[in-house]
């Protein structure tokens, strides 16, 4: 994308956090794996938000004090014994020219630029993001930072910008939509290319095979998340994984899979009979999952909450399972939809929203719907 996107992210957030303050973002690093072997390197997103850089170990820092706003980039060192066994890394002329960031400099002069911006002040203000999923999660390297800061400047006031930052990439620019839209089209060819190829007899995770296969040949490097390739009973696994089941004859397929494009992600999921022909039940039970489908697509529009769209939704399925003779009472419809319509998607498959989900639709919203029905040891699901 063209650098005025992220230039705008950035004074976006700017405009979001208080004066006398300074906001760091750490790209972040490869967690080992085992040995001298790394995990592959995913860009930490609020960063690549901020930068459009997708390399690991750089910093960047916003700065407002009195009212006066600055930007800083912090590269990784250049190492040219490194480089010759890993690649060449970012030099300050590309950083430039993929953030728009002006002051471009290497990491040895992280520390004494900090600093310079702390030192005298009787109160200032750092922003990080320190969001934690659970408190059993290691330590991102903006907590360890948080906790190194508070000890060498007790005037420092930490705080968290996760929250100013989830209102802004909720809202999608086109060239973010452009990127997704991408995702998406490469994702159906992967789709259509695993149905094509289904048939009973195959491992679930040969079936994934084509759709790995497509993707990557449309020019998608990576996916959106590990995919899932459920046949039979393996579908009613919300998160299955093992992908190492034998595909049987009268089998419904279950796929929820994602292409990534430039970081930005697709989710899909498509189910389907194993031998090209639905069963009587299957074909009542799709169709049923189907309904909802569209009717929650027509429902959603600016000025909706969320919260009640999710328990409309779930009052339909209710009424479909009534019809479909797998429960009596609406309320036992809990039994076999657990979960909500669906999330926000973009740079993350599970995309930033507020807690509580009380928030209205905007125009330029991203949402990924999940609707399915867990019963009689099979599973079905249209997203």
């Amino acid at each position: 994308m063209n650098n005025s996107v992220f230039i705008k992210n950035r004074e976006n957030l700017i405009n979001q956090i208080d004066d006398d303050s300074i906001l760091i973002a750490f790209a972040g690093h490869a967690p080992k794996k085992t040995g001298d072997e790394l995990y592959q390197f995913t860009q930490n997103r609020n960063f690549y938000y901020l930068t459009g850089i997708v390399e690991p170990h750089h910093i960047v820092v916003l700065s407002k004090i009195k009212g006066k706003v600055t930007e800083k980039l912090f590269l990784k060192e250049i190492n040219l014994d490194e480089e010759m066994w890993n690649g060449k890394t970012l030099r300050d002329t590309e950083g430039k020219d993929i953030s728009g960031i002006k002051e471009v400099v290497y990491m040895n002069d992280f520390y004494s630029y900090l600093n310079s911006q702390i030192k005298g002040t009787e109160q200032i203000n750092l922003y990080l993001d320190l969001d934690k999923e659970n408190i059993e999660e290691d330590d991102s390297e903006a907590l360890k930072f948080s906790k190194e800061m508070r000890n060498k400047y007790p005037q420092i006031v930490i705080k968290n910008f996760s929250n100013k930052i989830i209102p802004l990439r909720m809202i999608k620019s086109d060239e973010e939509i452009n990127e997704m839209k991408k995702a998406i089209e490469i994702t159906i060819r992967g789709v259509k290319s695993l149905m094509n190829n289904a048939k009973p007899g195959l491992k679930e995770y040969e079936l994934e095979a084509y759709f790995d296969f497509e993707c990557k040949r449309s020019g998608a490097k990576d996916f959106a998340f590990s995919t899932i390739a459920a046949a039979g009973k393996n579908a009613t696994i919300l998160h299955y994984v093992s992908n190492d089941s034998e595909i049987k004859e009268n089998d419904l397929i279950l796929f929820d899979l994602g292409a990534q494009w430039n970081l930005y992600n697709a989710d899909i999921t498509r189910t389907f009979p194993a031998n090209g022909k639905f069963t009587d039940r299957q074909r009542e039970v799709y169709e049923a999952v189907l309904r909802v489908n569209k009717a929650v697509i027509e429902k959603i529009k600016p000025g909706v909450v969320y919260k009640e769209l999710n328990a409309w939704s779930k009052d339909l399925i209710a009424e479909e399972c009534i019809k479909l003779g797998i429960i009596k009472e609406k309320e036992e419809v809990s039994k076999y939809y657990w979960h909500s319509i669906g999330h926000n998607l973009g740079l993350d498959t599970h995309d930033l929203e507020p807690q509580g989900r009380e928030f209205v639709f905007e125009k330029e919203w991203y949402l990924q719907l999940n609707l399915e029905f867990i019963f009689q040891k099979k599973g079905l699901e249209l997203e």
